[in-house]
C-alpha cells in the first residue's frame, strides 16, 4: 500500500461513521473558530494601540513633569460652566500640575542622556467665553495635538491664535455641527498678577476625536497662542515672575537607554514617562484578556481532540477485521499507525479549515460593521485584525492536537496480532 492509497483510504474511512465525524469536525471548528477570533482580536487592538503610541507625541522623547493628583478628574462630556470658586485645572494627561522651574529644566538639560529639553508653559486662562455663556477651561498641552484624529479642520497651526476643540464641546459651544466650528472665533479670557482680566481671540482650527489615551478631552492651543497666552499671565506685577513649566519634552541621545535617564530625573525629584509608559496599561490589559480568551479556545480545541481519539477508538474496534487482514496480507504496523494517523488529521484539517475561513470571515465583517456603528468613535479601530502568518499558525497548531490525538487509537490499531483479529467477531 503506497502513501498515496493510505491517503485516499483514510478519507474514504473518516466518512464511514459519518455522523460521528461529522459531531467530531464541529468540535475541532469551534475551538479553531474562538481561537481565530481572539487571535484577530488581539492583533486588532494592538495593532491600533501600536498606532496610537506612533500618533501621540515623539516615541523617542520623555515628558517630564512634576506631577500631582488631580482631585477632580474631567470627564470627557463636555465643558463644565464657570465657576470661579473652582480653580481646579486639569491638562491633557488628566493630571495637575505643580509646575518646572528654570531650575529644573537645568536639571534635566544637565542629565546624562538627554539631547534637547522643549518646555511647555503652564498656562491656567480664567475662563472661555462662546455665544455669551462662560466655560471652565483647561487647555491641552500643545503637543498632544501631533497625530491626533480630526473630525473636522486640523490641529491648531504655530504661529496662529488657533484651539482645536474636543468634538464632545460642539454642541455646548453653540456650534451645529464640527465642520460649522471651523473658523469661528472663541474668546479666552485671562488674568494677570495684577488681577487684570484681558480676552483673547482664537480662532477654531479643528474639531478633535478623544484617543484611546484620553488625550484631546481639553482644547489644545497652538504652541504661539500657549506662549502668548502665558506672557499676558505673568506680567502686571512690580517684578518679573519666574517662568513655570507644565512639562518638558526630553529627547534623549539614544531612546533605548530610557529607563536609565528615568532614573536620573526621579533621583531630581521629577517623573519622567514614554509614550509607550502611557499607553503601555492598555497593552498589558487587553494582552491579560487575549491571553485568557485564548486559553479558553485551546482549552476548547484539547475538548475535540478527545472527540477525536474516541471516534478513531470505535473505528478501531469496528474494523478490527479489516486491520487483521490488512496485516495478514503484509501491511506493516507502521502503515496500519500512518492510516488511523492520517484520519485523525483529515479530520483535524476539516475542523481548522472551515473554522479559520469562517473565523476570518466573520471576524472581518463584524470588525467593519462596528467599525461603522459601535466603535464609530474610535476611528481607525478594527476590532479584528489577521495576519496570514498567525492563521497558518493556528491551522497547523490545530493540525498538530489532532495528529496527537490520534497516536491513541493508531498505537491500539498497529498493535493488534492479525491472527487475533481476523477471529474478531
Amino acid at each position: 500500500m503506497t502513501w498515496t492509497d493510505m491517503v485516499g483510504s483514510a478519507v474514504a474511512s473518516t466518512f464511514r461513521g459519518r455522523i460521528r465525524t461529522v459531531l467530531t469536525v464541529v468540535a475541532v471548528f469551534i475551538g479553531a473558530l474562538t481561537l481565530t477570533l481572539t487571535s484577530g482580536m488581539g492583533t486588532g487592538v494592538n495593532r491600533y494601540i501600536d498606532e496610537t503610541v506612533a500618533a501621540f507625541g515623539d516615541t523617542d522623547a520623555l515628558y517630564v513633569q512634576k506631577s500631582q493628583p488631580l482631585l477632580e478628574l474631567s470627564t470627557g462630556t463636555g465643558p463644565r460652566s464657570y465657576d470661579p470658586a473652582d480653580t481646579q485645572v486639569a491638562t491633557g494627561f488628566g493630571v495637575s500640575f505643580a509646575g518646572l522651574s528654570e531650575e529644573d529644566i537645568t536639571v534635566v538639560e544637565d542629565t546624562r542622556g538627554v539631547a534637547s529639553v522643549h518646555p511647555v508653559y503652564n498656562v491656567v486662562p480664567t475662563y472661555l467665553r462662546a455665544d455669551g455663556a462662560r466655560f471652565q477651561l483647561a487647555l491641552g498641552i500643545p503637543v498632544d495635538g501631533e497625530g491626533l484624529q480630526v473630525v473636522a479642520g486640523a490641529t491648531a497651526a504655530d504661529g496662529a491664535d488657533e484651539l482645536a476643540i474636543p468634538d464632545s464641546w460642539v454642541a455646548d459651544l453653540g456650534f451645529t455641527s464640527a465642520e460649522d466650528a471651523v473658523g469661528e472665533v472663541l474668546e479666552v479670557v485671562m488674568t494677570n498678577t495684577a488681577g487684570t482680566e484681558q480676552t483673547f481671540e482664537a480662532t477654531v482650527s479643528g474639531v478633535t476625536q478623544a484617543s484611546l489615551a484620553g488625550v484631546a478631552m481639553n482644547p489644545l492651543p497652538s504652541t504661539s497662542f500657549n506662549e502668548r497666552l502665558y506672557a499676558y499671565q505673568v506680567s502686571g506685577g512690580p517684578e518679573e515672575v519666574a517662568a513655570t513649566y507644565i512639562m518638558a519634552r526630553a529627547v534623549m541621545d539614544d531612546p533605548a537607554q530610557a529607563p536609565a535617564v528615568q532614573e536620573r530625573l526621579e533621583e531630581a525629584g521629577m517623573v519622567a514617562s514614554t509614550v509607550e509608559d502611557q499607553l503601555g496599561m492598555f497593552r498589558t490589559v487587553i494582552d491579560a484578556v487575549i491571553w485568557i480568551l485564548n486559553t479558553c479556545a485551546v482549552i476548547a480545541l484539547l475538548a475535540a481532540s478527545l472527540g477525536i481519539v474516541n471516534t478513531l477508538l470505535m473505528s478501531v474496534q469496528e474494523r478490527t477485521r479489516e486491520i487483521g487482514l490488512m496485516k495478514a496480507l503484509g501491511t506493516s504496523g507502521t502503515k496500519v499507525f500512518g492510516l488511523f494517523t492520517l484520519e485523525a488529521v483529515f479530520i483535524g484539517l476539516l475542523g481548522a479549515v472551515l473554522g479559520v475561513t469562517t473565523g476570518v470571515v466573520a471576524g472581518s465583517w463584524v470588525a467593519r460593521w462596528l467599525a461603522e456603528e459601535f466603535l464609530a468613535g474610535l476611528p481607525g479601530l478594527s476590532l479584528f485584525a489577521f495576519r496570514a502568518p498567525e492563521i497558518a499558525l493556528i491551522a497547523v497548531a490545530v493540525l498538530a492536537i489532532a495528529f496527537a490525538a490520534g497516536t491513541i487509537p493508531a498505537v491500539r490499531a498497529a498493535g493488534k496480532d492479525p491472527i487475533t483479529a481476523l477471529r474478531h467477531e
